[in-house]
């Protein structure tokens, strides 16, 4: 009798947590959807290069829906021991480890897809913008230094860019010494060919695979919790 009284009252506060988490995400989309302005002059530059590539704020709300829905059917369902709110509980937990499943399934096989994909669209993205919107510029550039590689593929990526028009020459990080990490410039064509630097694409799926069993560990300690629930 002690041991369920403990598992409910752990399952109230475990889905307590998922409930406030739910409210706080629904009351920062509800604010980046009418307020976006001031969302972005907190958060900066990451922020707005986000919000060119997704709609933050009803991302936000659904998330939020999502997980206020979750935590509040998991606690009224302890609490009361209501059967029926229990089973919905249940139904939109198996989905997101469905879907979290599913999703690990498509980027483990279609790597090569989605690399394509994203070449579709990252690539001429670079080649409009950077150098020229100081917001995706600098997440780039911040990008490339961090995980030290350049462009989405390689250094062609920025030929015609409004950065290789006026300079006539690729970004710094493209001519980076592998050893230290130092750069080069200017950044000649001829100096890029000589150094390689990888694709920033190739890179995070090197330091993803180079760290697989934390990754691993991760994932497997979200999908426990979940089961758990």
């Amino acid at each position: 009798m002690q041991c369920f009284s403990f598992l409910k009252t752990m399952m109230i506060l475990f889905n307590f947590l998922i409930f406030l988490c739910g409210v706080a995400l629904l009351a920062v989309g509800i604010w980046v959807s009418i307020d976006g302005s001031s969302f972005l002059k907190i958060f900066g530059p990451l922020s707005s290069s986000a919000m060119q590539f997704v709609n933050v704020g009803y991302f936000l709300i659904a998330a939020g829906a999502v997980l206020f829905a979750l935590g509040f059917l998991g606690c009224y369902g302890a609490q009361t021991e209501n059967k029926c709110a229990l089973m919905m509980f249940f139904l939109i937990l198996l989905l997101i480890f469905i879907a979290e499943v599913a999703a690990a399934v498509v980027a483990l096989v279609y790597t090569t897809m989605a690399e394509h994909f994203l070449t579709l669209l990252v690539v001429p993205a670079i080649k409009q913008d950077y150098g020229s919107q100081k917001d995706f510029t600098q997440v780039w550039n911040t990008t490339m230094e961090g995980l030290k590689c350049c462009g989405f593929n390689n250094y062609t990526d920025f030929e015609g860019s409004p950065y290789f028009m006026k300079n006539h020459t690729f970004p710094p990080y493209c001519c980076a010494d592998n050893g230290n990490g130092t750069t080069v410039e200017p950044c000649t064509e001829e100096k890029a060919k000589d150094k390689t630097v990888q694709g920033c694409f190739s890179q995070l799926l090197y330091d993803i695979r180079t760290n697989a069993a934390t990754v691993g560990g991760v994932a497997a300690g979200i999908g426990g919790l979940e089961v758990r629930g």
